[in-house]
Formats: C-alpha cells, sequence, structure tokens
C-alpha cells in the first residue's frame, strides 16, 4: 500500500470509531472525513463539489420535497378513516396492507405518524397488536419503489456516482412483492404475541417534573407531609435536589427548604395541580409557556440536541418552548432537568409559544407525537394537482419517456407554481443531515476510488473467500449489511456497505447490480432493534420493550431476508 492508501485507510478508521462513538450525528462524522479527504489531497474540489449535484442527490432531494406537498392531501387521511371498520383481524390486516401501499408512495414516516394516534386511540383493537406490524409492512412497503424509502435513494446516487443510469422508479418492485406477501401474512399471524399496551386505568406514564421552591414559598421550613406533597393527583413526590445533594427517596418527615428542586413522576398532564401551592415555581413557568397546550416530542437520533443539556442547547430560544418533563424508555431519570444530558429516544413534554409551529428546525430534531395542529391541507384543485402531478411524473419515468430527474423538477416547478408548496416550509422541513450525510459520504466513496482502497477492501474479501462461489460473497455482503443496520441505522449501513458490495462484485468479475440490490434491502431490513430505522423508534414511544422487537421481530427478518436472497439472482443475475 502507498502513502495516499495508508491516509484513506486510516480516515475509514476513524470513521468507523467515530461512529460507534457518536452515531447519531453521522452526519457530521462522514462531513468531517470528506473534509479530511479534500485537505489531504485524496479528493479534489471538482469532486468536492460535482458529489453535491451528483443526478440521484438531486432526485433525493426533490423527492423529499414532494412529499411535503404529498402530506398535505387527504390521501393518507382518506385511507385511515377505513381502518377500523371490521373485527381484529381485519383491522389489523387493512392496517398493514394500507401502510405497506402507501409507504411506497409516500414517506413511511409519514404514514406511520398519520396512523399511530388513531392506532393509540381506537377502542376496537389494542395499539400493541398494530403499532409493531405497521412500523414493519412500511419498512417492507418502502422498499416496492425509489421513492419508498430514503435507503433506495441513497443507493441510486452512489450507483449513479459510479457512471451508471440511475434507477427506474419501479425498478425494486419485482424483488419484494412475494417478500412482502409472506412477511405480512407473518406478522397477521404472529401479532397476537405482542403486548396490548393498553394501560389499566390507574397507570401513567413516569414523566420526570422539575420544580423549584422560591425563597418566600409557604412550603419552606414545613414537612413533606404537612405541605400536602404526598397526596397529589398522580403525581409523586420522588427526589429533592438541595444543592449537590440528592435526597432519595423521600420520607413524609422531610422539610422543605429555600431553593430546594422538587422531582415528581407520573402523569403529566396533571401537572398543573403543582401550582396550587404558593412559591413552587415550575420548570416551563420561568418561560411562561405552561398556559399553552402541551406537546408531547421524541428525539431523533440524528438531533443535534442529543449529549447537550438543555441549558447548553439553549432550548426555549431554538424552539419556543419549555420542557415540563422527560422520560426514558427503560431507565429513571434522576437530577436537575435543565442540567440532563438529553438523550436519543428521550421523550419530552413540551409547553409551547406561538411561534413553536413555525420554527424551521422542529423536524430535524423531533418527531411530534401529539398536541401540535396540524398544518394546512390542500384541498380542491390543488389537491387535485398535487396527486395528478406526482402520478403523471412517475408514470412518465416508468414509460421511459422521460428520466425520472427531469420529470422531478418539472413536478416541483408545478407545486411551487401553483403554491401547493411553499420554500418556507422547504426551508423548515428540510432533512439537512441527511442531506450532507449522502453528499459526504459521496466525496469518502470518490476519495476511495481515487486512492483504490475499495478495490483494495474487495480484494480481502475475496481473497477470504477464496474457492468459494460468487453466491456466499453476496451473502455475506447482504447479512453484513442487515446487522449494520441494526447498529448504525438503515442510512449510514447503505453507506458503508456499497462501496464493499460493488467492489468485490467487479473483483469477481460478476455484474455489481445483485451486490447493490442486496445492499439496498438488507440496509432497510431493520425487525430486531428500534433504533436501526426511524419508523420502529416512532412505534417503540407506544411502550414497546426491545424484548418485544427481538422476539417479535427475528422471524420477520428471517423470512424477509432468506426471500429477498433468493429473488434477487432471479431477477438481476450475477
Amino acid at each position: 500500500m502507498g502513502f495516499e492508501q495508508w491516509l484513506m485507510a486510516a480516515v475509514m478508521l476513524a470513521i468507523v470509531l467515530a461512529l460507534l462513538r457518536f452515531g447519531h450525528q453521522a452526519a457530521k462524522v462522514f462531513a468531517g472525513a470528506a473534509l479530511s479527504c479534500l485537505a489531504l489531497s485524496l479528493l479534489s474540489i471538482d469532486d468536492f463539489l460535482a458529489n453535491a449535484v451528483n443526478p440521484g442527490l438531486v432526485a433525493l432531494s426533490l423527492l423529499i420535497c414532494c412529499s411535503f406537498a404529498l402530506e398535505r392531501t387527504s390521501i393518507l387521511r382518506v385511507l385511515a378513516r377505513r381502518l377500523f371498520d371490521g373485527g381484529d383481524t381485519q383491522v389489523a390486516t387493512k392496517v398493514v396492507s394500507i401502510g405497506a401501499f402507501a409507504s411506497a408512495f409516500l414517506s413511511n414516516t409519514a404514514v406511520v405518524a398519520t396512523f399511530m394516534s388513531l392506532i393509540k386511540n381506537n377502542r376496537n383493537t389494542a395499539p400493541g397488536k398494530l403499532l409493531l406490524p405497521l412500523s414493519y409492512a412500511a419498512i417492507i412497503g418502502g422498499t416496492a419503489t425509489l421513492g419508498g424509502t430514503s435507503t433506495n435513494l441513497i443507493v441510486h446516487s452512489m450507483w449513479i456516482e459510479q457512471g451508471h443510469q440511475g434507477f427506474n422508479f419501479f425498478a425494486f418492485t419485482p424483488v419484494v412483492i412475494l417478500p412482502l406477501v409472506a412477511c405480512l401474512g407473518l406478522i397477521l399471524w404472529r401479532r397476537h404475541r405482542l403486548p396490548d399496551l393498553t394501560p389499566p386505568p390507574q397507570q401513567v406514564l413516569d414523566y420526570f417534573v422539575e420544580a423549584k421552591v422560591s425563597k418566600d414559598s409557604a412550603l419552606v421550613g414545613k414537612s413533606v407531609q404537612h405541605n400536602g406533597l404526598r397526596n397529589l393527583d398522580d403525581l409523586f413526590l420522588v427526589e429533592i435536589l438541595r444543592g449537590e445533594t440528592l435526597i432519595t427517596p423521600v420520607t413524609p418527615g422531610d422539610v422543605i427548604q429555600p431553593g430546594d428542586c422538587l422531582i415528581f413522576s407520573g402523569d403529566v398532564t396533571k401537572v398543573n395541580c403543582l401550582k396550587q401551592f404558593s412559591g413552587l415555581e415550575l420548570f416551563a413557568d420561568k418561560a411562561q409557556l405552561l398556559a399553552q397546550n402541551l406537546t408531547e416530542v421524541l428525539v431523533r437520533t440524528d438531533s443535534p440536541l442529543v449529549g447537550k443539556s438543555l441549558k447548553e442547547a439553549g432550548f426555549r430560544a431554538k424552539f419556543d418552548a419549555a420542557v415540563v418533563a422527560i422520560r426514558r424508555q427503560g431507565e429513571r431519570v434522576s437530577g436537575k432537568l435543565g442540567q440532563l444530558i438529553i438523550k436519543e429516544g428521550d421523550f419530552l413534554v413540551l409547553a409551547v409559544g406561538n411561534d413553536f409551529a413555525k420554527r424551521n428546525n422542529l423536524s430535524k430534531n423531533f418527531f411530534v407525537l401529539s398536541g401540535m395542529v396540524p398544518d394546512t391541507l390542500l384541498s380542491g384543485w390543488r389537491e387535485r394537482l398535487t396527486l395528478l402531478g406526482f402520478f403523471a411524473a412517475i408514470g412518465l419515468s416508468a414509460l421511459g419517456v422521460l428520466p425520472l430527474l427531469h420529470c422531478l423538477i418539472f413536478y416541483v416547478a408545478l407545486l411551487l407554481g401553483s403554491g401547493s408548496l411553499s420554500m418556507a416550509e422547504i426551508r423548515r422541513r428540510f432533512p439537512v443531515n441527511l442531506w450532507l450525510l449522502v453528499w459526504s459520504a459521496l466525496c469518502v466513496a470518490t476519495a476511495l476510488g481515487n486512492t483504490g482502497i475499495d478495490s483494495l477492501l474487495a480484494g480481502a474479501i475475496n481473497h477470504l473467500l477464496d474457492g468459494q462461489s460468487v453466491l456466499w460473497a453476496y451473502i455475506f455482503i447482504f447479512i453484513a449489511t442487515m446487522m449494520l443496520t441494526e447498529l448504525v441505522t438503515n442510512n449510514v449501513a447503505a453507506v458503508l456497505s456499497f462501496p464493499i458490495g460493488y467492489h468485490v462484485a467487479l473483483g469477481l468479475g460478476v455484474d455489481p447490480m445483485p451486490f447493490v440490490m442486496a445492499v439496498a434491502f438488507a440496509a432497510s431490513g431493520s425487525f430486531i432493534s428500534p433504533f436501526g430505522y426511524q419508523t420502529n423508534m416512532m412505534v417503540y414511544s407506544g411502550g414497546y420493550r426491545l424484548a418485544d422487537f427481538v422476539r417479535f421481530g427475528w422471524p420477520v427478518s428471517l423470512l424477509y431476508g432468506a426471500l429477498v436472497l433468493l429473488i434477487i439472482p432471479c431477477i438481476f443475475p450475477f
């Protein structure tokens, strides 16, 4: 290996180590790697800039913009209204089949978000029997088309970077038809093994609420019992934080002192009962927002907030919202609310101001679970134009009349010109982190090609599999990618696995398409971990445990993997 190859190997090692430590900030990790390649002259400035306008990356950006308009049509609401007619089996069948079909054309995250609240509030079927099946159906359904999941779009971008023509919108569909039908059947057959997730009447989510005792509070100098802090409506005093001292458990005889932080847990909707105590100030009251509607959000895995405290993040100024309470799945939080380090998957209850819904950074940091007024829906001719325009663009592309990128450019222009989509909404909702991840990954992949490291790595794998058939190399790439997606999310798994799979195929002297398809489908195949795919993280908020994902997901993962592995070579021969 030459000097440049050693440098590139060091960069790749740094990427792997950084992802293990900062997996929730994959976009920043790859951006740093891309800049390092540029600084070390492993990547030219022309390549660096050219990757920013990679046709696949542009198509990804345009499809994301299209989804903003499509989500504002009534199509998802119309489908959702039909979910709960009939018995349990009929309801479950409609949830997974409609969820899978809708996810092939719309963002599967939007599909799950729309159906979640309806499923949680329905009176016919236990939510636990439907939420996880919905997520799995949305994942598999999303793999059916180019625009159904960002994973396919990332693979599409990297395929174009290698000098190939982009995929047809329905290029993935033939592979997934049989696995989709089989896996949905398995999901419906085994759904009874899932917990109901219907809480008993007295059961509440264990949220963490902080209130501070002022110097002139009537509570000062009196015991917990005397102040009536032991008999609150669905809230329980679990800790007292006095300076650097944490008092837990709290006894009835503990005396309240000025400056004490009282930590309660229980039903956050009862939080206003604490305002009846003179001189007891809630954390959110400091921003005078508690009178507003409460909104529950889930912190995204790639949120810039992860690893920071609320104060370090400048939470109130950034979002026009104050945190009322926090809950962490499988872990009891402790300490002062403002100093708690935010983690991926944290649930926050926010008291929001008037400008909260207008902030352009919400979708980059949170999944909004409840309490938000939805964006104004499209209606009339704008709705019809949005839907007909989308299917016309896809149809023209599928028939080969125009390339997909051309169709999307004209379609987005039509949306903007008709007022069905605004630049303000694009600025507010565009996932910059995803765009940065793909651009940076393309730059790293270019640097790998420039230095020949990708070929060396592929050669090492081919040597490891020396004497084995191409089929074993293909299976190895698929399984490795599927395991990777459970650890570092679907998009990162696709970014890491594509160069290896592609060059392994070239080293073996076979068509790389089966290996590329293996990477695309395996990277989306997250059924065992709640952290590998966004829709899994969303339904995880419903109260499932990690063990529920493992027990219910492993047979789905096995069936999906086996069928996809068998079908890809039949449609895309080596």
